[in-house]
């Protein structure tokens, strides 16, 4: 469904990608993470049309971005990190100009308009303007906003950034229905635990590459299932064990302050790069 071949992005004297293959089969949830600048978002952009690779090719369900530019965008709908809703036109104006923009006939937008709105939990909110609603309700209008015109892939970067931890979960949810729905999902996030969660397979990006993907339960179960947590020397040390009689016998050893929890997908991450992803 997406298809990366040696995909790479100069800024002038900054490599951005540095060589990117990776496959997204159709109907998967694939979680994209790293650290501020490690080319997550330059990834989505050359994805869906808004800057162009320096080499490199990139398929969206067979069709090249660059040969088959507006077969390719058509493929998929972006929800930005930013907002960037109209905030003085209401929810309805703001996904009409979007289906406008489509070439979609009225009857079809206005039957989609209100199939969506139902879909995201605001229709009673159809015609308030944008500038009025929640953060909250703010990135449901904009997964509806990129849904608008049926597309096979659904890009979402940073789509819970900023919301409080209720309507965070709320958002998992409704980006779990649109899968269950048939949609391929690409993810960016800085919630670690929501990849964790929402994710088939993870792809970890530092610097440009990608330095390991997999499943996150396969990756979790390399590491070990216990962690750890000891502060040694003023600084954080974390062990890892396979299993829980041997974590057990390190707890009785230790003194002072200390945590035995799960692995999580956080830890293979600072394994893998040194780096924690909110870095």
């Amino acid at each position: 469904m997406i298809r990366i071949e040696n995909l790479k992005k100069n800024y002038k004297s900054i490599q951005a990608l540095k060589g990117i293959h990776l496959h997204v089969k159709e109907g998967e949830l694939f979680a994209y993470l790293g650290p501020n600048g490690s080319g997550k978002t330059t990834t989505i952009k050359i994805l869906t049309g808004l800057a162009k690779p320096t080499s490199g090719d990139a398929y969206l369900h067979g069709f090249h971005i660059l040969r088959e530019t507006l077969d390719a965008k058509r493929q998929c709908g972006l929800a930005p990190q930013t907002i960037n809703l109209d905030h003085e036109l209401t929810v309805y104006e703001n996904l009409n100009i979007h289906g406008k923009l489509f070439h979609m006939p009225r009857r079809k937008r206005m039957s989609r308009i209100d199939e969506l709105l139902e879909y995201v939990d605001i229709k009673d909110r159809k015609n308030s303007p944008v500038k009025q609603l929640s953060g909250g309700m703010k990135r449901r209008v904009m997964v509806a906003r990129a849904l608008m015109h049926s597309p096979r892939i659904l890009f979402l970067d940073e789509p819970t950034v900023g919301l409080d931890p209720t309507i965070r979960r709320k958002i998992w949810s409704l980006i779990k229905k649109i899968q269950q729905n048939g949609a391929t999902i690409f993810l960016t996030t800085h919630y670690i635990e929501e990849a964790e969660f929402l994710a088939d397979r993870v792809a970890f990006l530092e610097e440009g590459r990608i330095v390991d993907i997999d499943a996150p339960q396969n990756m979790m179960a390399r590491l070990g299932t216990w962690a750890l947590d000891r502060i040694v020397d003023g600084e954080m040390e974390t062990a890892y064990f396979k299993e829980r009689e041997e974590a057990n016998r390190h707890v009785a050893q230790q003194e002072g302050s200390f945590a035995l929890r799960r692995v999580n997908l956080e830890d293979v991450f600072i394994s893998v790069t040194g780096k924690k992803v909110q870095s």
